[in-house]
């Protein structure tokens, strides 16, 4: 089995010297296979960093449900982002929806939006993005910089979908539908 004692305490290292130096932070989640293990590791090594989710409005029902059992399983607070237009108004010209028609635009309005003000109001971004997802995320690094200054923080940049298995498997961790 995979200790994991080195990963979890270098999670616990960075947010205290985050916090340490008044850093503000925030984390941002989608509840998916990822999102068990950082969720984890904030419920238990970092508790007063804020949890963000960004309603798009097109996420699956089960996903809105596991994100309510984390919730309870964890005791995490999440507070819920969603765009400023309103769905209905989000189409172009000829009628059709943007995310059929424009699915860029769409991202920027439903993702991109709504977190503008959190990332001005804050200091450092945690997400659990992992290298092996795609080229541009495994360029990324433990940190990056971001939008507006902020520095994104990517605990789980270098754990491997085989590392989330163990992990979640060995916490007794609820699993995505």
């Amino acid at each position: 089995m995979i200790s994991w004692d080195q990963k979890i305490e270098r999670f616990r290292m960075r947010t205290t010297d985050y916090r340490e130096r008044k850093l503000r932070m925030f984390a941002t989640s989608s509840f998916q296979t990822n999102s068990v293990v950082l969720l984890h590791l904030i419920a238990n090594h970092a508790p007063d960093v804020p949890v963000f989710f960004l309603d798009t409005g097109y996420h699956f029902p089960e996903t809105l449900r596991f994100r309510e059992t984390l919730r309870e399983a964890l005791g995490i607070e999440i507070r819920i982002l969603r765009s400023p237009v309103n769905r209905l108004q989000q189409r172009d010209n000829d009628g059709t929806m943007l995310f059929a028609s424009d699915p860029e635009h769409c991202c920027h309005i439903n993702k991109v939006l709504p977190l503008e003000p959190v990332l001005l109001s804050n200091d450092v971004w945690i997400s659990g993005v992992r290298a092996s997802q795609s080229q541009e995320r495994a360029a990324m690094g433990e940190e990056a910089k971001g939008r507006h200054g902020i520095l994104r923080y990517h605990p789980l940049i270098e754990w491997t979908a085989r590392d989330v298995h163990y992990y979640i498997q060995e916490h007794d961790l609820p699993t995505h539908p």
